[in-house]
Parts: structure tokens; C-alpha cells; sequence
């Protein structure tokens, strides 16, 4: 019910665009807001397959893009990457109809959960499965990360990524300092390190 009242109501905004287009927007950010539990980052991986994957609105290098970009910004992050998409396959609505498949069923949800929860929020049930989520959250943000250390790899090579990842570790887990510093001297360093071209790319898979 929920699910069908919302996509009606943005369906409603749309006048002389594609509606398909607006359904699988909704579809697609709907199932990752759902889905995505452990919080903002957990759902990335599932924005990932459903943008990358399954709608193929974009591709890998441009998704990994738009979250290295999203994270130099104030805001939380899967709110970004959604507003930025649906606007990028179906300008305003499409941006308005993605951060609302996003944001609204969850903080609905999370509200009658939570009034319902509350009550038995010191159970062992309650806590059990509160804690069972984030090793779920923890792979599915892994996976998504040794995806982007492999794309990482087709475009710089093995030798530059591996110095970049120690580099990430030491300086927002060691030093501390803030990640979008780092990302903003990635970007910097970016126009300074050449990446493979697509003719040295293809030998590489081939090896």
C-alpha cells in the first residue's frame, strides 16, 4: 500500500514525460532505500546494482564518480547520488521522484518501527537483531569496495591504487583527517597522474 500510494503520487507529476522511466526511478531508489539497512552507506551498493546493472542509466566509472563527488558534500550521501541521478535520467521530476522513493518510505517506516520497537528495546530479540545487520551492511559496502579497487586498477594499475589505499588507511584512520580533504587531493592528483588508454586496457584484461 505504501509502495503504490507513493509511486501514484509521483506519477501524478508527470505530464508529457516517459512515466516508464518515472516508475523505474521509483522502483529502483525504493529498493535501495528498503533494502539498504546499516544506514546511508549500505545502501550505495544496491543504488550501484540497480543504476550500473539493472537500468544501466550509467556506467561503473561514472557511479564511482558521483559517490567520490557526493562525499565532498554536505549532506547525507545516498540522497545525493539519488537527486543527482533522477535528474541526470528525467531532469526535476526524475530528481524529485528518486529522493522520495528514497527518504519517505524509510523515515516513515522508521517512525512506526521505532514507536513499536521502543517498548522492547531492551529485549534480547530487539538487540539481537539490531546487531545482526551490520555484519550484512559490512559486506555488501566490501563488495562494492573491491569493485571499485579493481576499476581502480584497469585505470591507474595495480602500483598506483595499492600506494592510494594505504594512503586512504593512514590518513582517515591514523592522522584522522577528514575524507573529503583526502577525495579533494585524489581529485587534484587526478589531473596530474595519466591514466591507461582504452588500447592498454584491453591488453591488460587479455594478460
Amino acid at each position: 500500500m505504501l509502495y503504490a500510494s507513493l509511486r501514484n503520487c509521483t506519477l501524478l507529476w508527470v505530464k508529457g514525460s516517459d512515466r516508464m522511466i518515472h516508475r523505474y526511478i521509483f522502483l529502483a531508489f525504493f529498493r535501495a532505500g528498503m533494502l539498504g539497512y546499516g544506514g546511508g552507506l549500505s545502501a550505495i551498493p544496491i543504488m550501484h546494482r540497480e543504476v550500473v546493472t539493472v537500468y544501466r542509466w550509467m556506467e561503473a566509472e561514472e557511479f564511482a564518480d558521483i559517490i567520490a563527488l557526493a562525499n565532498t558534500l554536505p549532506g547525507p550521501v545516498n540522497t545525493k547520488i539519488a537527486g543527482y541521478v533522477g535528474w541526470r535520467v528525467a531532469g526535476f521530476w526524475g530528481m524529485m521522484n528518486a529522493l522520495i522513493a528514497s527518504v519517505i518510505p524509510t523515515a516513515f517506516l522508521m517512525v512506526l518501527i521505532l514507536t513499536t520497537l521502543n517498548a522492547f528495546k531492551d529485549s534480547a530479540f530487539v538487540q539481537g537483531m539490531t546487531k545482526a545487520v551490520l555484519p550484512v551492511a559490512g559486506v555488501m559496502i566490501g563488495v562494492l569496495a573491491w569493485d571499485f579497487v579493481r576499476l581502480s586498477k584497469k585505470t591507474m594499475g595495480w602500483a598506483i591504487t595499492i600506494v592510494f589505499l594505504i594512503i586512504s588507511i593512514v590518513v582517515m584512520e591514523l592522522l584522522h583527517i577528514h575524507p573529503a580533504l583526502l577525495i579533494a587531493g585524489f581529485i587534484g592528483a587526478a589531473f596530474v597522474i595519466p591514466t591507461k588508454k582504452k588500447g592498454e586496457e584491453k591488453r591488460v584484461d587479455k594478460q
